[in-house]
C-alpha cells in the first residue's frame, strides 16, 4: 500500500484512499440513482418513489382547455369572417353596375365603351345617395364628429397628350395629375350632375384611373345569436375604375377594407354580457395553466443541467474523459423547448383573445396566428409521451434519424428546384397563367411534383410561339422527370433507410452509448481501456 495513504485516525492507521474510493463510489450510486429517475417516464417515476406525475396532468388539461379554447374562438371567428365577405358581395352588387355575383379574374367587371363608364360611374352615386332605402343590412353613412364622412372621386391622368393612332404619333408629358371632388351624402340633389358636369368629362387616352372612395358603418348583429355582445364596423371602401392598359378594357376593380371596434352606445337584454364574463374567466384560467406548464418544463431544464454537470466532473474525474456530445444532447429535451414556446404563445393569444372579448382590440388574424400555433404545438408535444412506448415511437425515432440527412438533401434539391422556378416565370409566363408570378411557378411546380394538374399544365399553353412551345415540353417533361423519378425517390429511400436502421435496432438492440452504460450496473459499464 502507498505510505502516502497512510494517516493516523482515532489513534488508529486507516487508509484515506480506500475511504475516498467508498465516498466516490457512493456518490456514484446517488448519481446513478437521479439519472435513471430523470429519464424515467411518467408512470414509472410514481412505481418508483410514488410522485405523482404533476407535469403530465397540467399537460393533459392543457390539451383539453386550449383546444376548447381555440374551438370558441374559431366560431366567433367564422361569424366574423361571414359578416364581413357577406357586406363585401351586398356593396359589389349594390355600387357595381352590372355586376354578376361572381369576380372576372382579380376584378369585378370590365368595361369597354365611354357610355359604359359615365353610367358605371353615376350609378355608384346614385345608389350612394339612396343607400338607407336600398340596404337590407344596418348599414350608413360614416361620420367624424358631427359631420358625415363625403365621398371623394379621383381621376389620375397625364399631365397633356395627344395621340393619333391613324398617323402613328403620340404626343405624352408623362408626368401624371390628379384631380379629386368631395361630394357630401347629405347635398346630393338632383343638381349635382349638372354642378359637376366639368369634371366628368374625360380624355380618354389621357385617363389613367378613377378612384371613388367612401365609408359606411354597420353592425354585426348575427353575434348575438352565439350570446356575445354585437361589434361595430367601419368600411373603407374603394371602386377603381382602372384604364392604365390603355387597351380599351377598363377594368373595374371593388377593394373593401373593414374595422371593427367597439359600439360606443348600447343597450342589450338576455345574457350576452354575462357569457362574455365566463368567456373571460376561463381565458384566465387557461394562462393560470400555461404558466404553470412554463414553470414546470423550465424547472426539468434547470435541472437536466444541474445534472449534466454532475455527471460531466463525476466523468472527467472518475474515468478521465469527457462526455460525448451525443449524451449532452440526451439532457436537453427538445420536447421542454416545444412545451415552453406553445406556453408562450397560447398565452400571448389568450391575452389578445380578451382583449377583443371585451372590445379593447379588433385583430383577429393576429390572434389567430397565436392560438394555432400553440395548439398545433401542444398536440405535437403529445407525440412525446407515447414515445415511451416501443410500439408507438417508430415515428419519432425515424425523424430524428432521417431528419439530418432529409435536411441536407433539400438543400441540394432546392437549388434545382429555384433554377427551375426562375426559368419557368421569365420563359413561360407571358404564355400561361400557372407561370405569371413567382409564387404561382413554385406553386404549380410543387403541384406537379406530386402529380396534381399535369395534363391542364401541358394542355393549357398557348402555341402563339412555336419556339417557346417546343421549350415548354422540354421544360415540363424535364422537371417532372427529375424531381418524380429521381429526386423525390431519393428522398422517400433515404426515409426508408432510416426506418429500416430503426427497426434493425428494435430487433437486435440500439448501440449504447456511455450514459446508457452508466445507467446500468457498474458491472456492465466499460472502462476507459475497454472502450
Amino acid at each position: 500500500m502507498d505510505m502516502d495513504c497512510l494517516v493516523k485516525y482515532n489513534g488508529r492507521s486507516g487508509s484515506v484512499c480506500t475511504t475516498i474510493q467508498d465516498d466516490m463510489e457512493d456518490e456514484e450510486e446517488i448519481l446513478r440513482d437521479d439519472l435513471k429517475y430523470y429519464f424515467m417516464n411518467p408512470c414509472d417515476k410514481y412505481r418508483t418513489r410514488r410522485n405523482l406525475p404533476w407535469k403530465l396532468g397540467v399537460q393533459v388539461l392543457k390539451i383539453i382547455m386550449i383546444t376548447t379554447q381555440l374551438v370558441l374562438f374559431g366560431l366567433n371567428n367564422q361569424l366574423v369572417v361571414s359578416y364581413k365577405e357577406e357586406n363585401a358581395m351586398a356593396f359589389k352588387s349594390l355600387f357595381v353596375r352590372g355586376y354578376s355575383g361572381a369576380d372576372e379574374d382579380d376584378y369585378s367587371v370590365a368595361m369597354y365603351s365611354q357610355q359604359d363608364v359615365h353610367e358605371s360611374l353615376f350609378y355608384v352615386l346614385d345608389q350612394y345617395t339612396r343607400l338607407k332605402n336600398l340596404s337590407v343590412g344596418p348599414v350608413s353613412y360614416a361620420e367624424e364628429g358631427a359631420k358625415m364622412v363625403p365621398l371623394v372621386i379621383c381621376k389620375e391622368h397625364y399631365k397633356r397628350g395627344s395621340v393619333e393612332p391613324s398617323d402613328e404619333s403620340y404626343d405624352i408629358d408623362a408626368q401624371t395629375e390628379t384631380d379629386c371632388l368631395t361630394l357630401d351624402p347629405t347635398c346630393l340633389d338632383n343638381n349635382w350632375k349638372t354642378n359637376n358636369e366639368s369634371f366628368f368629362v374625360f380624355d380618354f387616352y389621357r385617363l389613367l384611373d378613377i378612384k371613388i372612395t367612401f365609408q359606411l358603418k354597420g353592425i354585426n348583429l348575427q353575434t348575438v345569436r352565439s350570446l356575445e355582445l354585437p361589434d361595430c364596423y367601419t368600411f373603407f371602401v374603394t371602386i377603381d375604375f382602372d384604364n392604365r392598359c390603355h387597351s380599351g378594357k377598363m377594368k373595374v376593380f371593388f377593394d373593401m377594407d373593414a374595422v371593427s371596434s367597439a359600439c360606443k352606445n348600447w343597450t342589450i337584454s338576455g345574457i350576452a354580457q354575462k357569457n362574455t364574463h365566463h368567456l373571460l374567466v376561463f381565458d384566465g384560467f387557461v394562462i393560470l395553466v400555461c404558466l404553470t406548464s412554463a414553470v414546470l418544463c423550465t424547472r426539468s431544464v434547470l435541472l437536466a443541467v444541474k445534472l449534466l454537470q454532475r455527471f460531466s466532473t463525476f466523468f472527467l474525474v472518475r474515468y478521465k474523459r469527457k462526455v460525448c456530445d451525443a449524451d449532452r444532447k440526451e439532457f436537453f429535451n427538445r420536447w421542454h423547448l416545444l412545451v415552453i414556446i406553445s406556453d408562450v404563445l397560447a398565452i400571448v393569444g389568450s391575452v389578445l383573445k380578451m382583449k377583443i372579448q371585451s372590445k379593447s382590440l379588433t385583430s383577429y388574424d393576429v390572434c389567430s396566428i397565436f392560438l394555432g400555433t400553440s395548439t398545433l404545438m401542444v398536440w405535437v408535444g403529445v407525440i412525446r409521451y407515447l414515445g415511451y412506448f416501443q410500439k408507438y415511437n417508430v415515428l419519432i425515432l425515424t425523424m430524428k434519424a432521417a431528419l439530418p440527412k432529409v435536411l441536407r438533401f433539400c438543400c441540394c434539391a432546392g437549388m434545382i428546384y429555384l433554377g427551375y422556378t426562375f426559368c419557368g416565370w421569365i420563359v413561360l409566363g407571358p404564355y400561361h397563367e400557372k407561370f405569371e408570378g413567382l409564387s404561382r411557378v413554385a406553386e404549380c411546380l410543387f403541384s406537379l411534383v406530386n402529380g396534381d394538374d399535369m395534363f391542364p399544365t401541358f394542355a393549357q399553353f398557348q402555341q402563339k410561339s412555336m419556339l417557346v412551345w417546343v421549350f415548354s415540353r422540354v421544360y415540363l417533361y424535364s422537371f417532372i422527370s427529375l424531381f418524380i423519378y429521381m429526386v423525390l425517390s431519393l428522398f422517400i429511400a433515404l426515409i426508408t433507410d432510416a426506418y429500416e436502421t430503426i427497426k434493425n435496432y428494435q430487433k437486435s438492440g440500439f448501440p449504447m452509448t456511455d450514459l446508457q452504460k452508466f445507467l446500468k450496473e457498474r458491472r456492465d459499464f466499460d472502462s476507459p481501456e475497454d472502450s
